[in-house]
């Protein structure tokens, strides 16, 4: 049997060229990819149509602008969305899924039909986009 502290502690690492590297789950490392609380409905609403800051903020029900602004950084950082500026001076800048974010759709489709099967009174990714963007 697997204790507690068996399944927390870190994976053996190496070190290559006088770097250490520590390996990790390919699980845990997706989830913290994308599974933060507004990361999902982000990747969701851009998977629709490329949108700018503001639109993503009205869209998104109980987000704070701070947190858009961090979960956009990291999913940026990533390579999960892409963020194009297309005026410096007006500082107008709009977030799209990169091929990276589009490869993460079937997985957020799965995690809904589980959610459709086993919680009561929850929507679909496809009614929650609409309820909000009309």
């Amino acid at each position: 049997m697997i204790t507690k502290q068996e399944v927390t502690k870190r994976l053996p690492g190496k070190r290559v060229q006088g770097q250490s590297v520590i390996y990790q789950c390919s699980v845990i490392a997706t989830l913290k990819l994308f599974a933060a609380k507004w990361k999902p409905c982000i990747i969701c609403y851009l998977a629709v149509k490329p949108m700018r800051y503001n639109d993503l903020y009205r869209i998104i029900p109980n987000i704070s602008r701070k947190m858009l602004s961090e979960h956009l950084d990291e999913l940026e950082a990533c390579g999960v969305i892409i963020r194009t500026q297309y005026d410096h001076k007006l500082q107008r800048v709009e977030y799209a899924l990169s091929a990276k974010g589009e490869s993460l759709l079937p997985i957020l489709n799965q995690l809904q039909d589980w959610g459709m099967e086993h919680i009561e009174d929850v929507l679909s990714i496809q009614q929650m986009v609409d309820v909000t963007m009309n």
